[in-house]
């Protein structure tokens, strides 16, 4: 199946610093290639891959799983390793989920973490019935699309086939025993109103994380897509401070405050 105009995955050959960006569930690298042309124009090598079953067609994402897209982020990250000196994983959603995990089974080769809008956990009853009600039904309605600013379009999803969203589901579990393994420095960037997922998410990851090394900025002006949003330059700015507070060479922007 052809990928969507738009959707296609982002590779940026730069500098020995590298970043890999994690795009979310039932999205595309659609929503995060603003941000990867952005630390592009810098001097960074850049990865935003298209995650399995994304970009084409729902009923292509209910062939896949956790697994796989873990995987493609892994194979990622690990062609970064063998051309950059510095790694940095970042992810938006789900994305933030995948790069936390990164982080944890891979230690040192992850030189720091940055996540918007990270979700950790479904809620509400309707993820106990998963087990049972996926064999009944097929899909649900989709969750792409959560911008406040006029005009702005996620490329996603207009349904979450049931099958992917209980793997998601143990994804998160799987995830959340793992966070404390988290011991890179931490910029987790998260927006006031969001209607995908809750502030609690972050909160969770805050607690439970290793890291000493910890920033948290609230976006007061967008939606759960931040990445596409009205703060979309600040999380760009921030992000790139923060990885050149790090990395040796890298530009000194941003207002974070360092905690």
């Amino acid at each position: 199946m052809p990928v969507l105009a738009g959707a296609e995955p982002f590779r940026h050959e730069g500098g020995e610093t590298g970043v890999l960006l994690c795009h979310g569930f039932t999205g595309s690298p659609q929503s995060l290639r603003p941000w990867a042309e952005y630390l592009a124009e810098r001097g960074l090598t850049v990865s935003l891959p298209l995650l399995p079953g994304h970009g084409t067609r729902w009923e292509d994402m209910a062939l896949t799983g956790w697994q796989d897209w873990y995987a493609e982020v892994d194979r990622e990250l690990q062609a970064l390793r063998e051309r950059c000196a510095q790694v940095f994983v970042a992810g938006l959603s789900m994305g933030g989920a995948l790069a936390l995990r990164l982080a944890a089974k891979h230690g040192d080769a992850v030189s720091a973490v940055v996540v918007v809008n990270p979700a950790n956990r479904m809620h509400g009853l309707a993820p106990y019935a998963l087990p049972v009600v996926r064999h009944l039904l097929r899909t649900t309605p989709g969750i792409a699309d959560d911008i406040a600013k006029e005009g702005a379009h996620e490329l996603g999803y207009t349904r979450v086939p049931l099958h992917s969203a209980h793997s998601l589901r143990q994804f998160f579990r799987l995830v959340d025993g793992e966070l404390p393994q988290v011991t890179q420095p931490l910029l987790l960037l998260r927006s006031a109103e969001d209607h995908v997922v809750p502030a609690a998410d972050s909160a969770r990851v805050l607690s439970r994380v290793s890291s000493t090394d910890v920033s948290e900025i609230v976006l007061e002006q967008s939606y759960h897509v931040a990445t596409l949003d009205h703060d979309a330059e600040r999380i760009f700015e921030e992000s790139f401070a923060f990885i050149g507070r790090l990395a040796t060479g890298i530009g000194k922007e941003g207002t974070a405050a360092r905690g």
